[in-house]
C-alpha cells in the first residue's frame, strides 16, 4: 500500500529529472523545492487520521486539511507551469537572471524534487503512524491523530 506512491513518483522523476544542476544558485533552488515538498508532505501525513475501527481494522483517512495541503502542492506546480507557458516566462527569466539561476533544468529539478519529497515525507509519516497503530492493542478504536489537527479539521464534534 505505501510502496505504490513511491514507485509512481520514482518512475515520473526518472522521466523528467536527468540531473540536478549545481551552477549559480541552481542547487539552492532545487533544495528549496525539496524542502517545500518535505514540509507539505509531512504536514499532509500528520493531518491524516490513522486508527483502528470497531472491528479492529486499520483505517487511514485523509481529512480536509490533508486534502488542501496536497492540492496546494500539486496546484502550485501546475500553476507555475501554466504561468510560464502563458505569459509569465519573461518574468521567470528575469527572476532567474537576477538570482543567478542558470538553466531551466534548475526549475525542473525544483518542481520534481518538490513532488518527490512531498510523496516520500507523507509516506514516511504515514508509515510511522501505521506502525504505532499496529503496535497498539487491537481493542482500541482511538484516532491516532494530534488533538490540534482534529479540532482544526472540525472532527472533534464541536462547532466553532
Amino acid at each position: 500500500m505505501l510502496l505504490r506512491p513511491i514507485g509512481i513518483v520514482a518512475v515520473i522523476a526518472s522521466f523528467y529529472l536527468h540531473a540536478i544542476p549545481t551552477q549559480g544558485n541552481d542547487l539552492a533552488l532545487a533544495l528549496m523545492g525539496a524542502a517545500a515538498g518535505t514540509l507539505l508532505g509531512a504536514c499532509c501525513g500528520l493531518a491524516t487520521a490513522v486508527f483502528r475501527d470497531n472491528a479492529g481494522a486499520i483505517v487511514v483517512k485523509a481529512g480536509i486539511l490533508a486534502a488542501l495541503l496536497w492540492i496546494g502542492g500539486v496546484g502550485s506546480r501546475i500553476a507555475f507551469s501554466l504561468y510560464t507557458q502563458h505569459g509569465g516566462g519573461p518574468a521567470v527569466t528575469r527572476f532567474s537572471i537576477t538570482n543567478h539561476i542558470t538553466s531551466t533544468q534548475a526549475w525542473v529539478a525544483c518542481l520534481v524534487l518538490m513532488a518527490v519529497m512531498e510523496v516520500l515525507s507523507r509516506t514516511a509519516v504515514l508509515a510511522l503512524r501505521l506502525r504505532s497503530v499496529r503496535q497498539s492493542p487491537q481493542a482500541s478504536a482511538q484516532v491516532a491523530q494530534p488533538e490540534l489537527t482534529r479540532s482544526m479539521m472540525g472532527l472533534d464534534g464541536r462547532w466553532s
